[in-house]
């Protein structure tokens, strides 16, 4: 049977907007009080507790719009299930209204799996989960949402310089009080609600992309955290199906760069 080739981009197509952004510069108190928390020391809390966790687990409920025919938009759903195990291991089930595919790293080989087409493709990769997803991201142009949590140098993606960093206040995300960070990078504004406690976990995410037409909206909720599951060997490894065929990944600077619809959809 002939080998197929297709664009890691049309493959795993989880909206790719980074999690994280650079942090450290300009802060801004909120109108309310002067003595307001340092929304970077609230950042930092949150990448030290999660790098503190040899193992963890998460659901996020995501909302994501989709711009077309001169600025109008759709929102579509997707629901994502997030397993890492430090140092090399991590898996993502994506299912939603335009997706159904699944990422593997075992500590050695990068698996996504599109499941309606009954396709997978494999990346060799360096055997820890920041190089592994750096050299994805570089080669391949693969960057999956919200992965940079599993990032052992998460606070070194988050400590760069920002335009504006606002704290907003406690607020409750489906019932649980939530420091609410807001960050502003000139094109992309971002919404972080970090519980409030012991446990500085994130509990809902928004990107704003200011500079793209329709300024679309990606909203995630982070629920059904466990902080200390038993995750085995077996959950990061990929046995394909009957009937799944093996395909090649086209590398990012040999794939071609979008054509917008002339049909009006982009």
């Amino acid at each position: 049977m002939r080998q197929k080739t297709i664009r890691l981009a049309a493959f795993f197509c989880v909206w790719l907007a980074a999690w994280v952004i650079p942090l450290a510069g300009a802060q801004a108190a909120s109108p309310n009080s002067s003595a307001e928390p340092d929304p970077m020391v609230i950042m930092r809390q949150m990448c030290d507790y999660l790098n503190s966790l040899k193992q963890f687990s998460y659901h996020a409920e995501v909302a994501d719009d989709q711009v077309y025919a001169g600025g109008k938009k759709l929102q579509y759903g997707l629901e994502m299930d997030t397993y890492v195990r430090r140092p090399d291991k991590l898996r993502v089930n994506a299912d939603g209204d335009l997706v159904s595919k699944q990422f593997f790293f075992d500590g050695k080989t990068i698996i996504l799996y599109d499941k309606p087409e009954k396709v997978y493709g494999a990346i060799d990769v360096p055997p820890n989960i920041e190089e592994a997803l750096d050299k994805a991201h570089k080669d391949f142009g693969l960057k999956v949402a919200l992965t940079d949590l599993a990032s052992p140098q998460l606070w070194d993606h988050v400590s760069g310089k920002v335009e504006h960093a606002l704290y907003a206040g406690l607020h409750k995300v489906r019932g649980i009080p939530c420091h609410h960070v807001a960050l502003d990078r000139g094109d992309v504004h971002v919404q972080v609600w970090i519980e409030a406690g012991a446990k500085p976990l994130p509990r809902k995410v928004v990107f704003l992309h200011k500079t793209v037409e329709g300024s679309p909206q990606w909203t995630a909720f982070l629920s059904d955290w466990k902080t200390a599951p038993h995750l085995t060997d077996g959950l990061f490894k990929f046995v394909p199906p009957p009937g799944v065929q093996k395909i090649k990944f086209v590398p990012a600077k040999q794939q071609p760069v979008p054509v917008e619809d002339k049909g009006g959809k982009s």
